[in-house]
């Protein structure tokens, strides 16, 4: 639409005219729900068939209790930018109002109204200035503003009446996304209640563990996720921290409100700032509209933030404002925003020592740490292995769509592994061995463990299977962590199932590994 009307279709705007703008308009606003591009092409067509240049919609914001740019034909990209920047509060100016009162008022002679701000620069002063509200009463959505391109008021009034028509073909594309977005709001949150029943069936989901320590653990979260109390999450990298925040939040008041997650080390400063406070459109290169950020879609909910540790000393200060005072700026904004969010936070980080050294803020690390919780690493709590080895196993399972098992010989080395890694380590381990597996069985054949992750104190105690060096566990005395069966069958693999090297392991004789043997059940292998 790039076509500028000529002089008489201007000077004459007749009922043809009318209907024919009237029909192209309503095409237009039937064609998207993406209001700021719909708005934008109805006012080119309100340029180009109807003679009103510089048209602009105002929509009210309620969070910002004012009326904001929408939409602006005919000015250039920069007072286009600095458009989206501008409020019109109620009573302020013409549009302020007009809103207010939701009458229609024409200006005959823009330069004689004392009331025009010209926040713009961009009306013609010796042109009149029509001005429209979008609904009436109660539903008053804003404001529709054009200026006729020539001084003749014999059209003034028919103008005006089109306009209003207009305003009205608006409001109802306004009603009909707000409908939309509603339904397709609550389609989603239906589909999150959904999720989280099929994945929650139990109190924690994706949680295993029954070592004193996690009990422990899960008892904390019952008691924390009733309240909307700061969480603190310290464990090392791969012990579960996100789903332990995943079960705080999910089992809280707050389970039907958003859940959003974000990795601090994942963005630096500038970026980590967009994302968690949104920004206004033109705030910086690339910022073509606004755009809300992390707390925002968060409000009401729970907002977890992951490696809160790596944030800088400029930014650890602008996230203690909003913990202290619920409220923030967008980048490149003005207007204060305030929210409700509970903030869950994790980190693998020395803080107290970060506090020492100066690299993080005492002051917001007493606001975070308000309610801590310790994770156990995997190494601290073996005894869980075996069912996390399985648990894992089944989610594998369905992945790759056929059954997968694990042999209690490969739990057996599996717990003679030191773990740095964690749960995430030994499910990356569970992994590499099922994509080996072509039986679906995860056998000691299938694993493979690197051998500078074995656990200190066991150098020694290592054999090499199929080329790979694999630790073994202790066999030796009177060890608790392994019944006589364990080590028995511990031994016969070590020695490669020779009898009488297992019974010099163990310190027995040849006659008492094989009573053992016979009496356990243990099935000997034949290598």
């Amino acid at each position: 639409m790039t076509n500028l009307m000529n002089n008489d279709s201007v000077q004459h705007f007749g009922a043809e005219q009318q209907l024919n703008a009237l029909h192209k308009i309503s095409v237009i606003l039937s064609l998207s729900l993406n209001m700021e591009e719909t708005l934008q092409q109805m006012l080119c067509c309100l340029h180009e068939l109807a003679g009103m240049q510089f048209g602009m919609v105002t929509l009210y914001n309620d969070d910002r209790q004012g009326l904001l740019v929408q939409a602006l034909h005919g000015a250039n990209p920069e007072v286009i930018r600095d458009a989206s920047r501008i409020k019109y509060r109620a009573n302020e100016g013409i549009l302020g109002s007009v809103q207010a009162k939701g009458e229609t008022q024409v200006i005959v002679k823009l330069s004689k109204d004392p009331r025009f701000l010209d926040r713009l620069s961009l009306y013609d002063y010796d042109l009149p200035l029509i001005c429209v509200p979008i609904g009436k009463n109660e539903s008053r959505a804003g404001v529709l503003v054009a200026q006729p391109m020539n001084s003749d008021l014999s059209e003034l009034a028919v103008k005006t009446r089109f306009l209003e028509m207009v305003a009205n073909l608006i409001l109802q594309t306004l009603h009909l996304s707000d409908t939309v977005q509603k339904e397709k709001q609550e389609l989603q949150n239906s589909n999150e209640i959904l999720q989280r029943t099929v994945k929650n069936p139990q109190c924690f989901p994706a949680m295993v563990g029954d070592t004193a320590v996690m009990r422990e653990i899960f008892e904390t979260v019952r008691q924390v996720a009733k309240w909307d109390t700061t969480v603190l999450i310290r464990g090392e990298s791969g012990t579960g921290k996100e789903l332990i925040a995943g079960a705080i939040a999910y089992n809280s008041p707050r389970s039907d409100c958003p859940f959003i997650k974000l990795n601090c080390a994942a963005l630096p400063d500038n970026l980590l700032e967009s994302e968690l406070f949104g920004h206004e459109k033109g705030a910086f290169t690339g910022a073509v509209k606004m755009r809300k950020g992390r707390f925002e879609l968060a409000d009401g909910g729970t907002l977890f933030l992951d490696e809160i540790g790596e944030i800088s000393a400029s930014f650890q200060a602008k996230l203690l404002r909003i913990l202290q005072e619920g409220e923030f700026e967008r980048v490149g904004g003005q207007e204060t925003i305030k929210v409700n969010v509970r903030i869950i936070t994790a980190t693998n980080r020395p803080l107290e020592l970060d506090v020492q050294n100066g690299n993080f803020r005492e002051d917001l690390y007493y606001r975070l740490n308000v309610m801590p919780i310790m994770l156990p690493s995997l190494r601290e709590r073996l005894e869980d292995l075996p069912e996390l080895s399985r648990f894992l196993l089944t989610k594998l399972s369905k992945r790759q769509n056929r059954t997968l098992k694990i042999s209690d010989g490969a739990i057996r080395l599996l717990m003679g592994h030191h773990w740095p890694g964690n749960i995430r380590e030994l499910e990356n381990c569970l992994e590499r061995a099922a994509i080996m597996s072509e039986s679906g069985l995860i056998d000691r054949d299938v694993l493979v463990i690197t051998p500078s992750h074995t656990a200190p104190g066991n150098a020694a105690l290592q054999v090499i299977h199929h080329g790979v060096v694999l630790p073994c566990a202790n066999l030796g005395g009177d060890s608790e962590e392994m019944d006589e069966r364990q080590r028995v069958i511990a031994a016969l693999e070590q020695s490669g199932w020779v009898q009488a090297k297992a019974a010099r392991i163990l310190n027995m004789s040849p006659r008492q590994i094989a009573y053992r043997i016979q009496t356990m059940n243990i099935h000997v292998r034949r290598i």
